[in-house]
C-alpha cells in the first residue's frame, strides 16, 4: 500500500507560478512510476506529467510542455510539480498517482486526494 498526500494548489492569475507536492508513505517509493493527472470541471481526466520509477526519465502532455516539470525527491519520499506560465485552461483539480508509468489512468494503483488550481485571466 501507498498513501499519497497532496499539498499547494490555489488561485493564480494567468502567467503566474504554483508547485504542488505529493507526500509519500508506505511501500518504497522507488518501487513506483509517478504521474500527475488533472480533471476539469464537466471533463474526463486527463494526464499531464510522469516520471519514471529507475532513471527519472519524464514525460508531458503536450499542453504542458515547457512550462510544467515533474520532479521527485527520494529522500523525502515526495513528488512535485512546478508550474510556469499558468494559464486559464489550466484550471482544475489536480492529483498526483502511483503505478506502472504510462498516461493511462487506468495503471496507476494509488492516487491523492487532489487539490484544486485555478487560474484567472
Amino acid at each position: 500500500q501507498v498513501q499519497l498526500v497532496q499539498s499547494g494548489g490555489g488561485l493564480v492569475q494567468a502567467g503566474g507560478s504554483l508547485r504542488l507536492s505529493c507526500a509519500t508513505s508506505g511501500r518504497s517509493f522507488a518501487n513506483y512510476a509517478m504521474a500527475w493527472f488533472r480533471q476539469a470541471p464537466g471533463k474526463e481526466r486527463e494526464f499531464v506529467a510522469l516520471i519514471s520509477k529507475v532513471v527519472d526519465a519524464t514525460y508531458y502532455a503536450d499542453s504542458v510542455k515547457g512550462r510544467f516539470t515533474i520532479s521527485r525527491d527520494s529522500a523525502k519520499k515526495t513528488l512535485y510539480l512546478q508550474m510556469n506560465n499558468l494559464k486559464p485552461e489550466d484550471t482544475a483539480a489536480y492529483y498526483c498517482a502511483a503505478g506502472r508509468g504510462t498516461d493511462s489512468q487506468r495503471e496507476y494503483d494509488y492516487w491523492g486526494q487532489g487539490t484544486q488550481v485555478t487560474v484567472s485571466s
